[in-house]
């Protein structure tokens, strides 16, 4: 159960990022639904990411406060950089 923590606490910090970017970024919003949906996607892969590079944050990484802080950072930060990549794609093609 331990490994799994720094997973669920990425999702949720991905659907904070996708929220956050969402509204700073209303041009590109996806709407509360889908930044959040695409913020936990973003938050998953940029937390699996990280861990593939080596930082902390991945399924294996311990309960340390680095490790949640870069689960945290990692999570929110993929979570609104894939709800703004979805965003733009989206308006692109509504063009």
């Amino acid at each position: 159960m331990e490994s799994l923590l720094p997973i669920i606490i990425q999702l949720i910090s991905g659907a904070a990022g996708g929220n956050i970017a969402g509204s700073l970024m209303k041009n590109l919003s996806l709407g509360t639904v889908g930044n959040s949906i695409a913020g936990i996607l973003g938050g998953g892969l940029g937390g699996q990411i990280l861990s593939m590079l080596g930082m902390a944050g991945g399924a294996d990484a311990g309960l340390d406060i680095g490790s949640i802080i870069s689960s945290i950072a990692g999570g929110g930060v993929g979570g609104g950089a894939l709800m703004a990549i979805i965003g733009l794609v989206k308006n692109m093609m509504s063009k």
